[in-house]
């Protein structure tokens, strides 16, 4: 019997390849990029936590964005020396 885990990884989509060229992401594309849910990243945008910008109706994240957002989570988890 396999867990529910297991059972999840077999429903996941296969790996999307990533456009390491695009400047602007949609939301989907930070969020998979950051291995988070859409609405999880909606709410990061809308707290300020990573940055957006509108384009037109759109809203799109700058691909350095998603880089500094990360890097922002490691200096926030580092023990203290």
């Amino acid at each position: 019997m396999t867990s529910p885990t297991e059972q999840a990884a077999d429903r996941a989509p296969a790996s999307v390849p990533v456009d390491s060229t695009l400047v602007l992401l949609t939301v989907e594309e930070a969020a998979r990029r950051l291995q988070i849910g859409r609405t999880f990243c909606f709410r990061l945008i809308r707290n300020g936590d990573l940055e957006s910008v509108p384009v037109g109706r759109l809203r799109r994240v700058p691909a350095d964005a998603v880089i500094e957002f990360a890097a922002q989570l490691r200096r926030a988890h580092r023990p203290a020396a």
